[in-house]
């Protein structure tokens, strides 16, 4: 692991690094926030997975998280949202290929060779976070941003054990229904879309995935609601299921990080309950 940059933030370091990535065959870059704390503690860790044509940066920059990630005592990890590199494939689409792995494992050519996000988050860098953080993996917490809502979302309901809070802001709830989905997943996964139900959330709640609680926001001014992020699907599916969920409308906001940013803090602690639980 390489440091690209370490600044001092509300106390703690915000840092930027990278390391070579034996899952996806390239460099991987990601920030990791971590809280003043005593020596030799160890504190819980929350992921932040991040949407479609964005890096580490974008939730490094506007998400507004250290204040409270101070204040909780939690550590914050954004990990990118695809690997790079002029050797890595590409789709002229902003929602395929860079910028937009889906937190998948893919199995189609070209895109098997690299991108295998789910993999990474997964396993890979979790391991890269205990080796070098003061990180009690015992306690972890995952939330996301559109389809980082989805990977967030699926990661979690596929491995609930690793995880005591789960939330999303403006997830992709269902991509077997919404045109970001269904490009994604024939591109990485192939045509049948029974290998899609691992990758889809409310599909997983169908199937009997469950999560002891779930917290969810999304902005009523939202341009992608209708059509892509089809939050009506995931409260019935959790109200039919019984899988415990909070789904807030939030009015007005819209899909960018003025809206993420005004809920972070709240987000923020209400792992940290959990969490610390």
């Amino acid at each position: 692991m390489e440091t690209v940059s370490v600044n001092k933030a509300f106390g703690g370091v915000q840092g930027v690094y990278t390391h070579a990535s034996a899952e996806t065959g390239t460099p991987m870059t990601f920030s990791v926030f971590v809280p003043e704390h005593a020596p030799g503690a160890k504190l819980p860790v929350l992921w932040y997975l991040s949407g479609l044509t964005c890096t580490h940066a974008n939730v490094t920059e506007k998400g507004e998280f250290r204040r409270a990630c101070a204040e909780h005592g939690v550590i914050f990890v954004a990990p990118d949202t695809s690997p790079r590199g002029d050797d890595v494939p590409d789709d002229e689409g902003y929602d395929f290929g860079k910028g937009a792995g889906f937190y998948v494992d893919a199995t189609e050519a070209p895109w098997s060779a690299n991108f295998r996000m789910r993999a990474y988050i997964e396993t890979e860098l979790p391991a890269v976070i205990a080796g070098h953080f003061p990180a009690d993996m015992a306690r972890q917490g995952i939330t996301g941003h559109s389809m980082g809502g989805h990977g967030a979302l699926t990661i979690a309901l596929r491995d609930p054990s690793r995880f005591r809070s789960v939330s999303a802001f403006a997830p992709i709830v269902s991509p077997l229904h919404c045109p970001w989905g269904e490009k994604a997943l024939t591109g990485y996964i192939g045509a049948d879309k029974a290998a899609w139900r691992q990758y889809d959330a409310c599909a997983l709640i169908e199937d009997g995935a469950r999560l002891p609680d779930l917290l969810v926001d999304q902005g009523t001014a939202d341009g992608f609601l209708e059509g892509q992020l089809k939050t009506h699907l995931l409260e019935e599916a959790c109200a039919k299921a019984g899988q415990p969920a909070t789904i807030r409308m939030q009015e007005g906001y819209d899909h960018s990080y003025y809206f993420i940013s005004s809920f972070m803090a709240d987000h923020v602690g209400w792992h940290a309950e959990r969490l610390k639980a």
